[in-house]
């Protein structure tokens, strides 16, 4: 299996796939501490095969916006999500693509594969032992901000208490945004619209639309698309996306929180737009095998889809 890699020689924006996993990440630890009979076949070859030459290697799911602004001159790297796995993202791939730093933080929700990495932010920022250094802005909806509060008090409060000793933690600028689709908000520079969706039936997600030259959705934790959302995004409002950055958990079968392999595709044909990656995969998809599936698929619907893989960077025009 190869790892097939953009990196970028143009110069101009790209998307960087840190992470295409479920929130237990593949390989499923219980698959090697409890093995089948037969072994699961792509958890086994994640002991023999190097994770950046495996796409079956997945982190959780996050994505890296590398945004040449229009003057040509100035870079802005924008995350999004930050969970479990980021520490090793950011020694895999911001390493192998040369990312500097993170200059703004998005959040879709605040589930553990989606923020447990937030101390780890620390790396990416400028040493300061004091904290004396700005603050990074994320931006996030006030019910994620209530819950980080409670999960990282120490990153979400500003003052120190009367003789609290300094600490060095992540320094974050904590902006509160909506779930709306006609509240959009600017993060470095690049614009960016709230996809409010549904990951089950008692809890919104936020997945966002983002591009002014290509137009592009990012939706990783959804179950069920609202209307609204799924208008702003669908071919039959004129606006056709470039490309569609959509969930599917399981290979078979359905899930109460995340779209399927079948959902998935459903939903890329109703919404239709110029090209579609999966992303979310547990192990049961074999990056090989299913992206052969999907090749005649996009041959029968006429809508290019592939499963995407960690360290995956896509050149766009933003």
């Amino acid at each position: 299996m190869g790892s097939q890699i953009d990196n970028g020689a143009n110069g101009g924006s790209s998307l960087i796939f840190l992470g295409t996993g479920c929130s237990s990440a593949v390989p499923n630890a219980r698959c090697l501490i409890q093995p089948s009979d037969p072994p699961c076949k792509v958890c086994s070859d994640s002991l023999s095969i190097p994770p950046d030459l495996n796409p079956n290697y997945r982190c959780n799911t996050s994505l890296l916006i590398d945004y040449l602004e229009d003057n040509g001159m100035s870079r802005r790297y924008i995350l999004i999500d930050v969970g479990k796995c980021f520490r090793e993202q950011v020694l895999r791939w911001f390493v192998r693509h040369k990312i500097p730093r993170v200059d703004s933080i998005i959040l879709t929700h605040e589930h553990a594969d989606a923020v447990l990495g937030l101390d780890d932010i620390r790396v990416v920022q400028p040493f300061s032992p004091t904290n004396d250094i700005e603050p990074t802005p994320i931006y996030l909806t006030q019910f994620a901000m209530d819950s980080i509060s409670v999960k990282f008090p120490y990153l979400a409060t500003k003052k120190l208490k009367e003789g609290q000793e300094v600490r060095r933690v992540a320094q974050l600028d904590w902006r509160i945004i909506e779930s709306n689709h006609e509240k959009s908000f600017l993060c470095s520079g690049l614009e960016f619209v709230p996809l409010p969706v549904m990951h089950g039936e008692d809890y919104v997600c936020l997945g966002f639309l983002f591009g002014r030259k290509s137009r592009i959705a990012y939706i990783s934790d959804v179950s069920r698309f609202i209307p609204s959302t799924e208008s702003v995004i669908s071919k039959s409002r004129d606006q056709q996306l470039d490309l569609l950055i959509l969930d599917t958990l399981y290979r078979r079968g359905s899930h109460n929180t995340h779209f399927c392999w079948d959902q998935s595709l459903d939903a890329v044909k109703r919404i239709c737009p110029k090209k579609a990656l999966l992303i979310g995969m547990t192990h049961e998809y074999d990056h090989d095998r299913d992206n052969e599936i999907l090749s005649e698929w996009s041959r029968q619907e006429g809508i290019p889809v592939q499963l995407a893989h960690d360290g995956l960077r896509l050149s766009v025009d933003l």
